[in-house]
């Protein structure tokens, strides 16, 4: 696959800011006072909840113009951003036990925040799925496109369930209380970079996921032209 100016230009920012971040959270960044070194699988842990929740919401806009105009080219790019998300997503469920072993002392604990988001991971990996078990490929786009916005509905009650009920998971770093947020600033700049390097990662992966997808159609509507060639002759 050939790559455009425009993806090799994300892809060396995206290197660049991923050497920054890893620098910067694993070296540069002071353990936590509490914690220990243990508190810096935070940047990824945090850094990769963003990009997850921008791809679901990118479902929801993709499957609403899908819905508005019936063309499968954004069905193709919720797809896309779908299977993007759902891998960021389970980075942050499997980052989150690793953290909270040595600090909760559980590996797991069913507050509302991590219920919310295992229910969020689920909805997603349905969405995914249910393409497998549909044959009907005027109703396949239509029904995932339907779920995929049912989805991306539950990411606010993911993000302000700390709020809204008492939660074992910390409150949010960001957007928080006047007592939250993070006061070294060489840890804001490790999350920053975390969080930017995640995002550029989800860009990047999802532009080479929708030309596999265009490809993938121009195959199947060549492989449809030559079976009626061959019927023909």
């Amino acid at each position: 696959m050939k790559l455009s100016i425009k993806d090799l230009l994300i892809f060396t920012l995206l290197t660049v800011t991923m050497e920054l971040a890893l620098i910067w959270a694993l070296q540069i960044a002071p353990p936590d006072r509490m914690q220990g070194d243990v508190q810096r699988i935070f940047y990824f842990h945090l850094g990769s909840i963003w990009p997850g929740f921008l791809a679901f919401f990118y479902v929801m806009y993709g499957s609403a113009r899908y819905l508005a105009g019936r063309d499968l080219h954004w069905d193709r790019k919720s797809l896309a951003s779908g299977e993007i998300g759902l891998v960021f997503c389970t980075i942050v469920l499997t980052t989150g036990p690793i953290w909270a072993k040595p600090t909760w002392g559980v590996w797991w604990s069913w507050d509302a925040r991590l219920t919310s988001t295992v229910v969020l991971w689920l909805i997603f990996l349905g969405y995914i799925n249910l393409r497998h078990y549909i044959d009907d490929e005027s109703k396949r786009p239509r029904i995932s496109a339907i779920l995929g916005i049912v989805g991306a509905c539950v990411v606010p009650f993911v993000y302000m369930s700390t709020r809204l009920f008492e939660t074992q998971h910390p409150k949010p770093v960001i957007m928080g209380d006047e007592d939250s947020g993070i006061k070294d600033p060489n840890m804001t700049i490790a999350l920053v970079l975390a969080m930017a390097a995640f995002t550029l990662l989800y860009i990047c992966l999802w532009r080479i996921a929708v030309t596999q997808f265009q490809a993938r159609d121009r195959l199947d509507k060549l492989k449809t032209r030559l079976s009626l060639l061959e019927d023909e002759y």
